[in-house]
């Protein structure tokens, strides 16, 4: 028993440490009104969506695959999805991922080659930070939302005598910051230096562009881009479509290891996600609401605190340190709003902060009363925000 508590203190001691730094995670369960999840349009509830899997159940069409898609796992489901979502996106195709991250971290370790050079946004999502990581091209970071710094960074990899070709990597919809990406800049680099470009529109699909199709709906189609929309927020339900042209859906499905050896997503996921992109496209008005929502949030925020802090669904209220972030998010829980505190490493060190997330789960009674809340909490020293 001794030798075995031995070895669990290196674990133990590590747990201790994120505690005295206030980082210490634990799992909590849903209570209180939604301000903290990402199901932007209300669609994980939709009683649409909910028919369309039961009737798909009803059917015959399985739970699980029961392999991988190269095995007996590929089902028609996910057939016709990646054939619906590649006309919704405008792509020349499409495949299905069972998570955003294992879709990040699919096409990072495989697509780009080992003379290339990955040029990542500073603030990407971490599963494209572990994607390049675990990739065989070079890797380096640019200053968040800089397309010059980007140029940089390519410029110099070239002068140091880098022979491939260059991946720059950002987000259209940054999910901590809640700012929006310079996709046209980043575009015009990409093109000057011949370079491919994955935007990650995780926190956009759904929510903007035409009919839901994202903040990077103009450039589906290009051979030089491939994006990745994530079907676990504004879609309601799970996994990852990536958009691409054929070539380079067809490298995935012949070199991708997280594709060719993971038991393919459920074949009902693939249902919903299909359900989710007919209402998109049918229910136009839950968009619209959305936009609404978040346009009277802004203007309440100016109200009470003389200033914005987003221009999206995403409103970061920086606190700075950790501790505090904690106790003003456990403050607002207790008052009735589904808060959560951020901390490193999610945001970069001393900018803890509360993510207040906006979907059509409450309306804007809720939002008045919780900005009431929080700038009651915010008017107490011990609460006021560092920024």
């Amino acid at each position: 028993m001794q030798a075995s508590a031995n070895r669990l203190a290196g674990y133990a001691n590590g747990l201790q440490s994120l505690a005295a730094d206030d980082r210490l995670r634990r799992l909590s369960p849903r209570s209180g009104l939604d301000f903290s999840s990402n199901d932007y349009l209300g669609l994980a509830q939709a009683p649409r969506i909910k028919r369309a899997v039961a009737a798909a159940m009803e059917a015959g069409t399985p739970v699980g695959a029961g392999g991988s898609r190269l095995l007996r796992g590929n089902c028609e489901e996910h057939e016709r999805l990646e054939a619906e979502a590649a006309r919704f996106f405008g792509a020349d195709s499409a495949l299905f991922f069972g998570s955003g991250y294992m879709a990040n971290f699919a096409v990072l370790t495989t697509l780009p080659q080992r003379d290339d050079l990955l040029v990542l946004d500073a603030l990407v999502h971490a599963s494209t930070h572990e994607g390049a990581r675990a990739g065989r091209a070079e890797t380096c970071q640019f200053a968040h939302n800089d397309p010059e710094a980007a140029e940089d960074r390519i410029l110099a990899w070239r002068r140091d005598g880098g022979v491939g070709r260059p991946w720059i990597v950002v987000e259209s919809l940054y999910s901590m910051d809640g700012d929006i990406a310079p996709l046209d800049e980043l575009i015009a680099v990409a093109d000057r230096h011949d370079a491919f470009l994955l935007i990650d529109e995780a926190h956009a699909t759904g929510v903007y562009g035409m009919q839901g199709r994202g903040l990077a709906a103009a450039y589906e189609g290009r051979d030089s881009i491939v994006i990745v929309h994530t079907c676990g927020k504004a879609l309601g339900a799970a996994g990852a479509l990536v958009t691409a042209s054929r070539v380079l859906r067809e490298v995935l499905i012949n070199r991708c290891r997280p594709f060719i050896f993971a038991t393919a997503p459920s074949p009902l996921m693939a249902v919903a996600v299909s359900e989710a992109l007919a209402i998109l496209q049918d229910e136009p008005e839950r968009q619209q609401r959305l936009t609404q929502l978040v346009a009277f949030a802004h203007r309440e925020i100016v109200a009470r605190f003389g200033k914005n802090w987003s221009s999206s669904q995403i409103i970061p209220y920086i606190v700075g340190d950790n501790a505090r972030a904690m106790h003003l998010a456990s403050a607002l829980q207790q008052r009735g709003f589904d808060i959560r505190g951020i901390r490193p490493p999610t945001v970069p060190a001393g900018t803890a902060r509360l993510r207040l997330s906006l979907t059509l789960n409450v309306d804007e009674a809720a939002i008045t009363a919780l900005l009431d809340a929080l700038a009651e909490l915010d008017e107490e020293p011990r609460w006021r925000s560092a920024s």
